[in-house]
């Protein structure tokens, strides 16, 4: 029987943003720590402008990136240096607030919260899927706040249907308007939440357990 990461590579690839994008609407961006050209730039300019320049409709990356944007946020620091939470586990996307959200799969609404903080997610949903006979979970953070009224833990979702919009900085944790998809096999019992970021000392835990998004999105 194949497994979960075989399985998705062998399903057509879906969306999790509306609006009809193409393929070549999606601009990769690299806001890793290697990236030298974001020593001194300001991230959301840099974004923007990114994307303006290459003439796209919304920036896409940061899978297993490591990322000096956390160091803002008391969120992700540690005493300890190597315990310090700045390695990326899901994608983003970045395009405008408003922007309607879908689900990957078929499933179920396991939580939701609204996660208050700078750096967090904001108003999150992780729906529950059934593949192969397992269970996995996908989330979505950063969206708005009127993207949690009217559901309810069990709701039916169908894949591609709409499960919320996107977030303004106001409310998503203070970050340009963007979407954090993330793939996670176990939610350890978790509740509307799950790290999105995990320390180089948890890398090889958090990526086995949250796989690559890019095998649902396939761009």
């Amino acid at each position: 029987m194949p497994n979960l990461e075989q399985a998705f590579q062998q399903l057509p690839r879906v969306s999790v943003i509306g609006g009809g994008l193409k393929i070549s609407d999606y601009i990769p961006i690299d806001l890793s720590v290697t990236n030298a050209e974001l020593q001194d730039a300001d991230i959301s300019e840099y974004i923007l402008n990114h994307i303006s320049k290459n003439r796209g409709r919304a920036a896409i990356g940061g899978y297993n990136e490591q990322r000096n944007l956390y160091r803002d946020s008391e969120l992700f620091a540690d005493e300890i240096a190597q315990n310090e939470r700045d390695i990326h586990l899901g994608i983003d996307i970045w395009i405008e607030a408003g922007t309607p959200v879908l689900a990957a799969l078929d499933g179920i609404i396991h939580s939701f919260n609204y996660n208050p903080g700078k750096g967090n997610y904001g108003p999150t949903i992780i729906l529950e899927h059934e593949i192969l006979g397992d269970r996995c979970y996908t989330l979505y953070g950063h969206l708005s706040a009127e993207s949690l009224d009217d559901i309810e833990l069990g709701d039916k979702v169908k894949a591609q249907s709409q499960i919320g919009t996107l977030g303004s900085e106001m409310e998503n944790g203070g970050y340009l308007p963007h979407l954090h998809f993330q793939i996670i096999k176990d939610l350890q019992d978790n509740f509307g939440d799950f790290p999105g970021v995990c320390s180089k000392q948890n890398q090889s835990f958090y990526l086995e357990n949250c796989p690559d998004p890019n095998l649902l999105l396939k761009l």
